[in-house]
């Protein structure tokens, strides 16, 4: 087999190539949960992720390839319930890169880790032949409350699904600057601590979270459904989305439910404290659109319930949709 730009989208031949290779090979008990970030003990439990960003181009309408990387791996970190501390940067740079664009990333790096409150403990350059493009590799470390099990394993039927956001702003963004349309669209990279501490304070008893990146809202639910068991059934109508990505959407013929984020996230809770986990995100930054947008159910899969209340099923992403957003 080939390695394709398709085994970098995030969808199902991502999860095949994980599945087939570094599962097969690297499997044991903590990286077969599959999660976006592994917790493991030590003097206290941690969590630890690693990331690698190569978006193209790496300056978008509302970010850059630093912010996304720091944002990206934190947010990694706080789907298992973690504090963020620590993130490592190695930067691979190829021969041409620009100093001054490597000082703007740099800077927005550590703009970014600031607003995060983590710390850029270490990192590693190299510099290799190449068209003067620049690739970001980091490791993040965060500590995780011994009570705190956040898993998605742990999806119960009569559960809600709430998001914190409108669904496909990145991906419309990073879209836009690569094939020069002019719009208003912004990417929502963002770090999501102060939503997911204030959730976690105030005593939600959140089962699952995930952050909708690469694959989209689509690919995430089938995810998280297929390692629960359950089916998740969620409305249309519901899904915030801003209507410039909806009509930038519609004209380039995307589903929303395949495009990725990288400032939204998915939290499945009791359905007794859906409305209040909302409120409690919208009171955050980044937070204003979120919504309940569906519950669990017996059986399998994905449904989606459209405006005239007919069924159809939502399956992962297929094929290469849009690389390089991350």
């Amino acid at each position: 087999m080939k390695i394709t730009l398709a085994h970098g989208s995030g969808g199902k031949s991502t999860s095949d190539l994980i599945k087939n290779i570094f599962a097969k090979h690297f499997g044991n008990p903590i990286l077969n949960m599959m999660e976006d970030s592994a917790v493991v003990a030590s003097s206290s439990k941690i969590a630890v992720t690693t990331d690698s960003f190569v978006i193209t181009p790496l300056f978008f309408k509302g970010g850059d390839i630093g912010r996304l990387a720091v944002c990206g791996t934190v947010n990694d970190l706080l789907m298992r319930g973690a504090t963020p501390k620590y993130i490592t940067s190695a930067f691979i740079i190829e021969e041409g890169a620009d100093s001054d664009t490597l000082e703007k990333i740099s800077a927005s790096m550590a703009k970014t880790a600031k607003e995060a409150g983590v710390t850029i403990i270490c990192g590693d350059t190299k510099v290799i032949d190449g068209n003067g493009n620049i690739f970001i590799n980091t490791t993040g470390v965060g500590f995780v409350g011994e009570s705190t099990d956040i898993v998605s394993t742990n999806l119960r039927e009569g559960d809600a699904v709430i998001v914190s956001g409108t669904m496909g702003d990145h991906h419309a963004a990073v879209l836009s600057a690569r094939m020069n349309i002019e719009n208003n669209i912004k990417s929502d990279n963002a770090p999501l601590c102060r939503m997911v501490r204030e959730m976690l304070k105030d005593g939600m008893e959140i089962h699952c979270m995930r952050d909708v990146t690469r694959g989209g809202l689509g690919t995430v639910l089938n995810e998280l459904a297929d390692s629960s068991g359950v089916n998740i059934e969620i409305e249309e109508q519901s899904i915030p989305v801003k209507e410039e990505v909806k009509a930038f959407a519609k004209i380039l013929g995307l589903n929303i439910l395949h495009m990725g984020n990288e400032g939204k996230l998915v939290a499945v809770l009791p359905e007794k404290q859906a409305q209040q986990a909302v409120e409690i995100i919208k009171k955050c930054p980044y937070g204003e659109n979120a919504a309940v947008i569906g519950r669990v159910n017996k059986g399998k899969g994905v449904t989606l319930i459209t405006p005239l209340s007919g069924k159809r099923q939502v399956n992962v992403l297929f094929g290469e949709g849009l690389p390089r957003i991350c």
